[in-house]
């Protein structure tokens, strides 16, 4: 499971820059380096482009996995390049971006947008499998979440709309109902699909989410 991003359009980096002439670029060696949005190749990319918008680019460096304890080490190691700039662009995951201002006293500024959380299904194509709802129906929708697949989240399906096993809303895509009766009738599990399923209960999932164990 990988946060997949893309990388800002870069005016929009270039707004969120505004009074900050000083930067050191931030990537992960994780999420961000495999969807090609943050790894080595990207930071050096994104250092020249700071330059020609006429930054100075005090230095920069690909954290191993910018959202655990890494991060503060690597500040540590970085930490004179650091103090000479005025921002740190981050090229990792928002959740990378959180963990770096827990380390430092100056602005993080994202270079990308988080998209979702998926897999890679085959090299470099990736897709969103879970939507974190806090309310897991895939013991009963043979391991494909409706909520995520469908384009309408329907924990009751399939709709009216589907079409020779395809979405009404998007004609290329599978239809996520058909691929879980396929499965469940695979599995000799299709009465399953008369089961009633009811309203989702939105109160599971909180925001901010919070937890405690133990």
């Amino acid at each position: 499971m990988k946060s997949i991003t893309k990388q800002k359009p870069i005016e929009e980096i270039q707004n969120l820059l505004q009074g900050m002439d000083k930067v050191f670029v931030v990537g992960c060696g994780t999420c961000t380096t495999l969807t090609k949005t943050g790894g080595v190749e990207q930071v050096e990319a994104m250092k020249e482009g700071l330059q020609e918008m006429g930054k100075r680019v005090t230095g920069g460096t690909v954290i191993p996995t910018a959202c655990d304890d890494m991060t503060e080490e690597t500040m540590k190691e970085n930490e004179q390049y650091i103090r000479n700039a005025d921002c740190v662009l981050s090229m990792s995951c928002a959740l990378g971006v959180h963990q770096l201002t827990l380390y430092l006293d100056k602005p993080v500024i994202p270079a990308v947008d988080t998209l979702f959380i998926g897999v890679e299904e085959s090299p470099g194509y990736f897709h969103e499998v879970c939507s974190q709802c806090g309310q897991c129906i895939l013991g009963e929708t043979a391991g494909i979440c409706p909520i995520t697949a469908c384009h309408k989240g329907l924990v009751n399906g399939p709709c009216g709309g589907t079409n020779n096993g395809k979405c009404e809303v998007d004609k290329e895509k599978d239809c996520a109902w058909t691929l879980i009766y396929n499965r469940l009738k695979e599995q000799g599990r299709l009465d399953l699909m008369r089961r009633y399923q009811p309203p989702r209960n939105h109160h599971v999932t909180l925001k901010p989410g919070i937890i405690k164990i133990g």
